[in-house]
């Protein structure tokens, strides 16, 4: 029964996280979405408009992320936390250049509406998913004492 609970208890923490982690990055995919295209506009680069709307949005999601999503998880502190994050956010956008590297650059598919699915779409899940995963392993890995796994079926929300 107990080896129930802890089980119970860890998918709950996962999916807080993960829908947390979702919201956070709704905003932040709002501020990306936005530079993007906004920078689009003003410019015909759109890997170097892909690469500032993305450390806008980055920005955001460390924030939301520290105070929010993972809050419950230990500190590395502040420095170490935001470098790694943004490392990490280095390789997401690699991916998402890469998606859109080639569709805009080796398939030809060079419209707005084609730079958006490819960087914002197809990059952009490949890139969460990556994301997500490595923040939790990585940038807040550890529980905190309070939020461990116990014996309490009902964990404070």
């Amino acid at each position: 029964m107990r080896a129930l609970l802890r089980l119970y208890y860890r998918l709950n923490q996962l999916v807080r996280e993960l829908m947390k982690f979702g919201v956070v990055g709704g905003m932040a995919f709002l501020v990306d979405l936005s530079v993007f295209n906004l920078l689009l506009h003003l410019t015909d680069k759109p890997l170097t408009s892909k690469t500032l709307s993305t450390v806008a949005a980055t920005t955001v999601a460390y924030a939301g992320n520290r105070t929010w999503t993972f809050r419950r998880r230990g500190r590395s502190g502040v420095r170490r936390e935001y470098s790694l994050f943004f490392l990490l956010n280095g390789v997401g956008l690699l991916i998402a250049l890469t998606c859109l590297g080639i569709s805009h650059y080796v398939l030809g598919f060079t419209s707005t509406l084609a730079d958006n699915i490819a960087a914002n779409g197809v990059g952009l899940a490949l890139g969460t998913t990556f994301r997500f995963w490595s923040y939790r392993r990585f940038v807040f890995p550890q529980l905190l004492p309070e939020a461990a796994v116990t014996a309490d079926p009902h964990p404070p929300h």
